[in-house]
């Protein structure tokens, strides 16, 4: 069986410094927002190329802090891809905004520039842009329009951690940025986490005061906060990781070259593209295929784990049926839900295990083909 992904083979290979990290801290006896935060956010602050990093819970609490902490809420307007994960939406919903969708280019998946600024309102505050399974979307002229509207630009960089856009790592591109260290992550904890990265002081001591009760003095609230933070144990196992994020990222990149070259001749399989400016992290290897069901149950019946991220787009979730976007209203974010699935992928991938699902794939693609 070739798993989509093996996470335990991940912690595995690390299991004798995450036991030391693990031991620091229970031998430290201080386990909420103690050195190990501090230290974490000073590193991962480094690695980013931004001035502040402020350790949370998860990666959908960073993109809420961080809307809040710039004052975005009711009657205020915030843009979204149509395409990608509905937590990008949450955040916006839960600081009380409302998303508004643009659609992405179809050889990337992410946001399209050309089609932002005709999305926006005289309610517009933000563009929220996500680097959708770690590929970068193009930054430059996103935030050429933000400029001229005065718009933040909030980066979701849940899938993209290392990732490089005209050699800047995403998450230092924007006004600020949300990351989530959920297990599946190239730079995961053991558990949920997150952070807020930005080089803007005054939101990163808001995101720290809303963190924590809007608490600076203990038993003394300035606002109305959260316990949104993120604790010592998984700060010390992300210290640990995040010294190997970018060997783990070069295997990825490795897997990904193999894909690339050796299912191109396929042409029923449509993979992604990569622009000459983007490096991806690739934290996952998305391809089209028109009986993508099909495909992905030959797989599963040649031992090959996949999985679809996404088969709803957000605008057709129950969630959002308040918003009122019928079925086409995005019409390529809903062909996209349709078509799109991700092929195992991950830094413990040899080679061995890449040529079996190329084989698999292509011999699955011919029998299709075929029926």
């Amino acid at each position: 069986m070739i798993p989509f992904l093996d996470v335990q083979a991940r912690n595995l290979a690390l299991e004798d410094d995450l036991r030391a990290a693990f031991e620091r801290v229970l031998r430290s006896g201080h386990y909420i927002l103690g050195e190990e935060v501090d230290a974490f956010e000073r590193e991962f602050a480094a690695y980013c190329g931004v001035r502040h990093v402020v350790g949370v819970s998860n990666g959908l609490d960073a993109l809420t802090l961080i809307l809040r902490a710039y004052g975005i809420g009711p009657g205020d307007d915030v843009l979204v891809p149509s395409n990608t994960y509905i937590a990008s939406w949450l955040a916006v919903t839960h600081a009380g905004a409302r998303p508004v969708p643009v659609e992405p280019v179809e050889t990337t998946y992410n946001m399209d520039p050309g089609r932002v600024e005709a999305a926006i309102t005289d309610r517009t505050k933000a563009i929220m842009v996500v680097h959708l399974y770690g590929q970068p979307a193009e930054m430059d002229p996103i935030l050429e329009v933000a400029a001229r509207f005065d718009l933040k630009i909030v980066e979701d960089v849940a899938q993209a951690h290392g990732a490089r856009y005209r050699g800047r790592v995403t998450g230092a591109c924007g006004d600020a940025a949300g990351f989530s260290f959920y297990p599946s992550k190239n730079l995961a904890a053991l558990g949920d986490a997150g952070a807020v990265a930005t080089s803007d002081a005054a939101l990163a001591d808001r995101v720290r005061l809303l963190r924590n009760y809007g608490s600076r003095v203990k038993y003394h609230n300035e606002q109305p906060g959260f316990n949104c933070r993120l604790d010592e144990l998984q700060a010390a196992i992300l210290r640990v990781k995040l010294r190997r994020l970018d060997a783990d990222n070069a295997r990825r990149r490795a897997v990904a070259g193999a894909y690339l070259d050796r299912l191109a001749h396929i042409p029923s399989l449509r993979l992604p593209e990569v622009p000459e400016w983007a490096e991806p992290a690739w934290h996952l290897f998305v391809v089209r295929h028109p009986a993508r069901d099909a495909l992905q149950s030959r797989l599963a019946a040649m031992d090959i784990g996949t999985l679809i991220h996404y088969p709803i787009p957000p605008h057709r979730q129950p969630a959002y049926a308040a918003l009122g976007l019928r079925p086409g209203s995005f019409p390529l974010s809903e062909r996209l839900h349709q078509e799109v699935l991700s092929l195992p992928m991950g830094p413990t991938m040899d080679e061995h295990q890449a040529t079996r699902v190329i084989d698999a794939i292509a011999l699955a693609c011919l029998e299709l083909a075929r029926a």
